[in-house]
């Protein structure tokens, strides 16, 4: 597989991330896969050139991490993968079991830690913003894990893109370590990161590592107007139907149909291909629960769509309301 460098870093990753929330503990979700059909998915991404694996600390409460981690070790040497896991969301009830605080954050790391059994975290990510806690503190924090050599790079997830320049801004008054990477919500019926977030990242050199990019299977085209996909994860994913089913996000799938028929492609290739296509994109973020998918999207790496298919795969979107983080208002500020 293709790599690239990621964002301004020296880093450099696969073209494709491996999103590890499908493996961990399947009383979590009925689509999640245990370690031993997990072991077969790392080890033939490890063959097809995946160097770049992503997980977080609450996706199967924490197992995903354990399964990650230990498959990780066993397959690779460390040197050869870069992994990337998250904080924010909660593990357990109680006032300080979430968010971003100082004490939260640095407890969240060495936990990450111990399940992966791993000495430190490649790229260490806020998965969402914390409103509650200043953004000095959340800083100050993650630049304490750099330097104690837990982590190596930082990366933040959704969020409004005038907040993430003030963080940027805030990490370089302060001398703290900046953030190199966004994992930001992005796919071809979702596109509103386009206005100002994807330019902010482009000025400032951070790579995007897009969640969702195949809008969690919908634009594979096995969704229905009248219903629920046919595929396990489409018949128990409440969160993309709420994302994702208006009438205008068919139009587009039905192009990326089109387009994908015409060219001999599957439609998540075509979507994929786009994905990679966009200016600032390092790895998009994608999650398999069958080898083949695994392989097939592998695939999109190497299609190049040209600038026609690119606007005709765009022209069918409109605007949407923010999705995947919690826009504040102006009396929120």
């Amino acid at each position: 597989m293709k790599t690239t460098r990621l964002g301004a870093t020296g880093l450099e990753v696969s073209r494709l991330c491996l999103g590890c929330m499908t493996y961990g503990d399947p009383n979590w979700r009925p689509w999640i896969l245990g370690e031993d059909e997990a072991r077969t998915h790392f080890k033939r991404a490890l063959e097809l050139g995946f160097n770049f694996f992503d997980t977080a600390d609450m996706y199967s409460k924490g197992v995903s991490e354990e399964v990650t981690g230990k498959l990780l070790k066993e397959l690779a040497h460390r040197e050869d993968y870069v992994l990337a896991t998250k904080c924010f969301f909660p593990l357990a009830k109680g006032p300080n079991r979430s968010g971003l605080s100082r004490k939260h954050i640095l407890a969240a790391c060495d936990d990450s830690l111990q399940r992966l059994g791993h000495d430190y975290i490649d790229l260490y990510q806020i998965h969402r913003l914390d409103h509650r806690t200043p953004m000095e503190e959340i800083l100050e924090a993650l630049d304490s894990l750099v330097r104690a050599g837990k982590v190596r790079y930082l990366g933040a997830s959704s969020m409004a893109a005038w907040e993430f320049a003030t963080m940027l801004f805030l990490a370089d008054v302060n001398g703290y370590h900046r953030f190199a990477t966004m994992q930001n919500h992005l796919n071809l019926v979702y596109r509103e990161e386009e206005r100002e977030m994807i330019p902010l990242c482009l000025e400032q050199g951070v790579g995007l590592i897009p969640w969702s990019p195949l809008a969690r299977g919908f634009l594979a085209g096995n969704r229905r107007r009248e219903g629920k996909g046919n595929t396990a994860r489409g018949k128990d994913d409440p969160f993309a139907e709420d994302m994702y089913y208006r009438d205008e996000d068919f139009d587009v799938v039905d192009t990326v149909v089109d387009v994908a028929k015409e060219l001999g492609k599957k439609p998540a290739q075509v979507a994929l291909a786009w994905a990679l296509s966009v200016p600032g994109v390092a790895a998009p973020i994608i999650g398999s629960t069958k080898i083949s998918q695994l392989e097939e999207l592998v695939e999109a790496v190497e299609l190049e769509l040209g600038d026609e298919l690119i606007e005709r795969l765009e022209k069918p979107y409109r605007p949407h309301p923010v999705l995947g983080h919690k826009q504040r208002g102006p009396r929120e500020l």
